[in-house]
C-alpha cells in the first residue's frame, strides 16, 4: 500500500509516496546524505570545504564529482544561465546563511559577471581558484532523481522539484498567489519550479532574490515571477524553470525549441500566465 511521509531535508519539506517503510527510511537517508555533502550552509560539508580551497584542482567524492558532473552538462544546455558557479555572488548579495537567518544586507560587494570557465573530468574539478559553488537548486532535484530511479519511491517532491516514476501523476501547479495556473501530466520524469517570490531580502536599500544572472552578476531583473517545467529528470526541469525565468520575455520560446523540455509555463508579475504550446491552462 502506498503511504505519503514528510520530512524537513535541504532547506526544505520532502513529500514522499512509496509503497513499503523501507522506501521511506532510504529516501531520508538519501537526502540526509546529500545535505551533509553539498550544503553550503554547513561549514562541514564537502561543498563547503571544496569552496574554501585554495586550489584550482581539488579531488571529489563520487557523490558530488556526481552532480557537479550533471549541473556541468546543465550549465552548457542552457548557454551558462544556470551555473552553480554563481555561488560567490549569492553570498556578496548577502545570501551568506540559511534563508530563515538572513536579515536585511548593507551593503553588495562589487562583482560583475559571474561566468567562469570550469569542468569535472575523473572526480577532480578545475575552477579559478577562489570559484563558490551553490548547489541549492539542481542538488534538490538530482538528489530525488536519484531516489526515484534507484526504485526508493514512486514520487519524491522536495520543495518545487519532484521526480516520479508513476505514469499516472499528474500536478497541479499553483501560481505564487495559491491559485491552480494548470494542471501538468509528468507521468514518469521530473518537474520543477523556480520563483523569486518567496527568497526575497532588501541589501543596500534595493530588492534581492536568490537567483543570480551570470550575465550580470545580479539578481535576475524578469517580468516572470516563477517558472515551471516539465523534463525527463527533476534536475534538468530544475535548471530549464530557471533559464526561463532568467531569459524573462524570451524564455517561453526558448523553452519550447529545446528538445529535452517537454512542456513549460510562466506566471508574469500582473498575474498573466502563459505556456509552450500543448499545455491547458486553469480557466
Amino acid at each position: 500500500m502506498r503511504t505519503i511521509e514528510r520530512f524537513d531535508a535541504m532547506g526544505t519539506w520532502v513529500e514522499v509516496r512509496a509503497d513499503h517503510p523501507a522506501g521511506h527510511a532510504a529516501v531520508r537517508a538519501d537526502f540526509e546524505l546529500a545535505e551533509m555533502c553539498f550544503s553550503r550552509f554547513s561549514t562541514t560539508s564537502e561543498l563547503s570545504r571544496m569552496n574554501a580551497a585554495p586550489a584550482g584542482r581539488v579531488k571529489l567524492s563520487r557523490l558530488l564529482a556526481a552532480v557537479l558532473t550533471t549541473a556541468a552538462e546543465l550549465a552548457q544546455r542552457t548557454n551558462g544561465l544556470v551555473d552553480p558557479a554563481v555561488g560567490g555572488r549569492v553570498i556578496d548579495w548577502g545570501y551568506d546563511r540559511t534563508f530563515s537567518d538572513l536579515g536585511e544586507v548593507a551593503a553588495v560587494q562589487d562583482g560583475g559577471r559571474s561566468t567562469v570557465d570550469w569542468s569535472v573530468a575523473d572526480d577532480v574539478i578545475e575552477r579559478p581558484p577562489g570559484t563558490r559553488f551553490d548547489l541549492g537548486g539542481i542538488a534538490k532535484g538530482w538528489t530525488a532523481d536519484r531516489a526515484v530511479q534507484a526504485g526508493h519511491a514512486a514520487v519524491v517532491s522536495a520543495g518545487g522539484d519532484m521526480a516520479s516514476n508513476d505514469p499516472a501523476t499528474t500536478v497541479a501547479v499553483h501560481d505564487p498567489w495559491g491559485e491552480v495556473a494548470a494542471h501538468l501530466h509528468l507521468g514518469v520524469g521530473g518537474l520543477a519550479t523556480s520563483s523569486i517570490s518567496r527568497r526575497r531580502w532588501t541589501a543596500a536599500g534595493d530588492a534581492a532574490h536568490h537567483l543570480i544572472d551570470p550575465r550580470t552578476g545580479n539578481p535576475a531583473v524578469t517580468p516572470i515571477l516563477s517558472a515551471t517545467v516539465v523534463a525527463s529528470t527533476a534536475a534538468e526541469a530544475e535548471a530549464g524553470a530557471k533559464a526561463v525565468l532568467i531569459l524573462g520575455e524570451s524564455g517561453l520560446s526558448w523553452a519550447a525549441r529545446q528538445p529535452w523540455i517537454r512542456s513549460a509555463l510562466a506566471v508574469w508579475y500582473d498575474g498573466n500566465v502563459f505556456a509552450t504550446p500543448g499545455v491547458e491552462l486553469a480557466a
